[in-house]
């Protein structure tokens, strides 16, 4: 792909934005054929992380399909999912073994734009696409489908990486929160109370701050280094839980609290409130999916659902994010260092690192790759 090609589809922002930054628009996009670029992309095939994660090659198209985006990527930040989802055995199945590109979430510089997506080239945006259709932003241009993702105007104070790191983080805490919302009834905020299971995490950590926002009192358990740094987040009441095997459901218990958030997983606090939600469900292992498919795989899961939903039980959720563009316009006015956590960074050829250090469960805050180095 000639220069002429990059940089007549930037904002003039944007080309110095780039130019001063060494970005190399030779190196950016290999060479064009028959209306198609080559750009550098992570990718997997078949199942089976960390094998099937290498550095390839795909094709974009040099004008976006209706209802696309070219968008060039500048920093997109890993979650759990991306590794559960290279770990599904369906991607091992014949037809379904094609290339695909890892990573949900990402911040970049649209460099074209189909009439219908409302977006203009040279525009800053940041977003997450749940699409399973083989597109991730661990590539250097991403053809994004905008009605399968959520996509914002990145706002001046955020840097790329801050906006990367917001996403899917950001709208799984808000839709769990809201789930929440119904079952604080008192009108003086304190005397609600909720419990976040997990809130050192990537997610939990806005859980926290969206509850401490609204004044209720909250509840929250992590590991013993990090007890301070969930307390600042607005924790009143913070559980270590590695004190005991039942430290945290007796102190859940002593609680009481409306609602439980569950970024963690397993059974240990169910049936503590009046409403659970978990963005894990029942299992514990990390490499496999979460979120609201366990339904068809957890009949336990379920049934508590089902009972739930017909006032015989306790509200039980286990959920996904909705990908609301409202509530990712909330994000936008988090307040850099002050607001959004940023565990490690990694440059584009070192992804393979940057997936092991998420992948010790130990991170505070997000893993981010910076794709243009």
């Amino acid at each position: 792909m000639t220069q002429s090609f990059m940089t007549r589809h930037l904002h003039p922002h944007s080309q110095r934005l780039l130019s001063g930054r060494g970005f190399q628009i030779g190196h950016f996009l290999a060479h064009t054929m028959a209306g198609t670029s080559n750009v550098k992309s992570w990718i997997y095939t078949t199942a089976g992380y960390p094998a099937t994660l290498t550095l390839s090659e795909t094709t974009v198209p040099t004008t976006p399909s209706p209802h696309h985006l070219l968008v060039q990527v500048r920093a997109s930040a890993l979650n759990p999912v991306d590794i559960q989802l290279m770990n599904l055995s369906l991607n091992s199945s014949p037809g379904l073994n094609k290339p695909k590109i890892p990573g949900r979430d990402f911040a970049g510089v649209v460099l074209a734009a189909a009439p219908e997506t409302q977006f203009q080239k040279g525009d800053e945006v940041m977003g997450i696409s749940m699409s399973m259709d083989g597109t991730g932003f661990l590539t250097e241009v991403a053809h994004l489908d905008i009605r399968g993702a959520c996509v914002v105007k990145k706002p001046s104070h955020l840097t790329w990486v801050q906006a990367a790191s917001l996403p899917l983080v950001w709208l799984t805490a808000r839709t769990a929160v809201e789930k929440c919302v119904a079952f604080m009834k008192d009108p003086i905020p304190a005397n609600n109370k909720l419990v976040v299971l997990g809130g050192s995490s990537s997610t939990g950590i806005y859980m926290v701050k969206l509850a401490h926002d609204r004044g209720w009192t909250v509840l929250s358990t992590c590991s013993p280094r990090n007890i301070d740094f969930v307390r600042s987040l607005g924790a009143n009441q913070v559980v270590d839980y590695t004190t005991s095997p039942d430290a945290v459901p007796k102190a859940v218990a002593a609680f009481k609290p409306h609602a439980i958030l569950d970024c963690v997983g397993g059974t240990d606090c169910i049936g503590l409130a009046p409403q659970y939600v978990t963005i894990v469900g029942d299992k514990t292992n990390r490499a496999t999916m979460g979120g609201s498919a366990l339904y068809l795989t957890h009949p336990r899961m379920a049934l508590r659902w089902l009972l739930g939903y017909l006032g015989l039980s306790n509200s039980y959720e286990c959920i996904i994010l909705q990908m609301k563009k409202e509530w990712l316009e909330e994000a936008t006015n988090l307040q850099g260092e002050r607001d959004i956590f940023i565990d490690s960074t990694f440059p584009f050829d070192r992804t393979k690192e940057a997936f092991e250090r998420l992948d010790t469960g130990r991170t505070r805050g997000k893993v981010v790759v910076e794709v243009d180095g």
